[in-house]
């Protein structure tokens, strides 16, 4: 019991909680929720009953219990397991549906358990985000393609992606100058897709079908060229993050070397020759 570790966060902008359990050695008795959890399993492996069915649960796999879905869980021979869960009021799941589909309800996701299941990543990576308090829109667009890729292939909603078939062809030059102009500053979701006509999620659907590309990945590929321009120029990598629009330095460093396959200094002293602040 010792080694294990607990930790809960909340974002309250996002009104999603997340928990990390590690080293889990006690069993989870019978019991259920009035909220959605959407969780993956990170080490180990238990038994784990839902809605009367079992399942032997391992690393890669994903849970989801919906509101008032009985489960418990055990140990097998001893493992400790690791994971990690998002928790989702019925009210939330609501909001977020009524953007995905129009119609606000409350869906009902299946199977419980989705073995290896390649959104696992995604979770994962929306989970570090809440953790860190990220407070740029990525984090609203990971959680409304995540929910949206449940709701489209694990849930008993069929409405997904009809009315963006639907949908006239929507221009997005508008928006585009839009964060070409506004880079430096914190930009919301809510604010390209008011500027776009659209809800959140088919904005960000037909956006990413349309240019090839996230409107938060275009965002930082602009917020990248910019600071590209001023690390040649001999500014540090500190007031180039600041400058363009990057929440943190960690933050800027990591997009920068994602992209240009070097880290922001490195990338500075390949121009020897311009005075720069260290």
């Amino acid at each position: 019991m010792s080694n294990e570790i607990r930790a809960v966060c909340y974002d309250a902008e996002l009104q999603i909680e997340a928990y990390r359990f590690q080293g889990v050695a006690h069993n989870f008795p019978s019991h259920f929720h009035d909220y959605y959890v959407i969780g993956f399993i990170e080490n180990g492996q238990r038994y784990m009953k839902c809605n009367s069915k079992g399942y032997v649960i391992k690393s890669g796999d994903i849970f989801i219990f919906n509101p008032r879905d009985v489960h418990s869980c055990e140990q097998i021979e001893g493992h400790a397991l690791d994971y990690r869960s998002i928790n989702i009021t019925t009210s939330r799941m609501k909001s977020i549906v009524r953007d995905i589909t129009g119609n606000e309800f409350l869906p009902t996701f299946s199977p419980n358990l989705l073995y290896r299941s390649e959104l696992a990543q995604s979770l994962k990576e929306l989970h570090d985000m809440i953790f860190k308090g990220e407070t740029d829109f990525i984090i609203e667009e990971s959680t409304y393609f995540l929910i949206g890729q449940l709701l489209q292939e694990h849930s008993d909603t069929l409405l997904i992606g009809e009315n963006i078939i639907r949908q006239t062809h929507v221009p997005f030059d508008t928006v585009c100058d839009y964060m070409e102009k506004h880079y430096a500053r914190k930009i919301t979701l809510m604010e390209l897709s008011d500027l776009a006509g659209l809800s959140k999620y088919y904005f960000l659907r037909s956006f990413t079908r349309q240019r090839g590309i996230s409107p938060y990945n275009y965002l930082e590929t602009i917020r990248i060229g910019n600071a590209k321009k001023l690390l040649e120029k001999g500014i540090s990598p500190v007031d180039a993050a600041q400058q363009t629009g990057f929440s943190d330095q960690s933050h800027f460093t990591n997009f920068f070397k994602r992209y240009i396959g070097l880290t922001p200094r490195q990338y500075m002293r390949i121009f020897p020759n311009k005075e720069r602040d260290e």
